[in-house]
């Protein structure tokens, strides 16, 4: 009987906890940082699109960011965006860039963004476990057509169960990361 190969389950594994990170990167800590203007969009000649995509973002101080937009037509609609947006910012604009100053965190702001990235982070386990779900069927059916022994049935299971518990740990370290973070003051 053949060993059966787990490595499309590794890599979507890979994938969520990758995902939890990115996610993670958009949540507003108390200082700059470029990847929290990342979910925003801007309606631009006609269609939505990302700001990364009609503006350069800097941070050129720790507690600043600055949109500086690739066509100044359009300033007052990537201000209209980070207005509206979730992410509690509030644009400056000098008539060619836009001055996002970083506000210190309240507490209460705080534990709002922890719990936030508590669902984020329980997310990325839950996507973890369908990866684990759906291999261990895959598995099941092997065993069910004759194609796998039950040795094999029972090694990938175990297998399965290592990779997702591994990776489970590493939402969770990338969890307290974040939490952390957001504490500091």
């Amino acid at each position: 009987m053949e060993n059966i190969d787990l490595t499309d389950a590794e890599s979507r594994m890979r994938g969520a906890v990758d995902s939890v990170r990115r996610e993670f990167g958009s949540i507003r800590t108390g200082r700059a940082n470029p990847a929290i203007l990342d979910r925003i969009e801007v309606e631009a000649y006609g269609t939505r699109m990302a700001l990364r995509s009609v503006a350069n973002i800097g941070a050129p101080e720790p507690r600043l960011l600055t949109v500086t937009p690739f066509d100044p037509n359009s300033l007052k609609d990537i201000e209209r965006a980070i207005i509206n947006s979730d992410i509690g910012l509030n644009p400056q604009n000098d008539g060619k860039i836009l001055r996002l100053p970083i506000p210190e965190l309240t507490e209460e702001r705080r534990r709002e963004l922890i719990r936030l990235a508590r669902s984020m982070s329980e997310e990325g386990r839950v996507a973890v476990r369908n990866v684990r779900r759906d291999e261990m069927r895959d598995v099941h059916e092997l065993k069910k057509m004759g194609e796998v022994s039950e040795d094999d049935e029972h090694r990938a299971e175990a297998e399965l169960q290592n990779l997702t518990d591994r990776y489970v740990k590493r939402i969770d370290s990338a969890l307290s990361e974040k939490e952390s973070e957001l504490l500091e003051v």
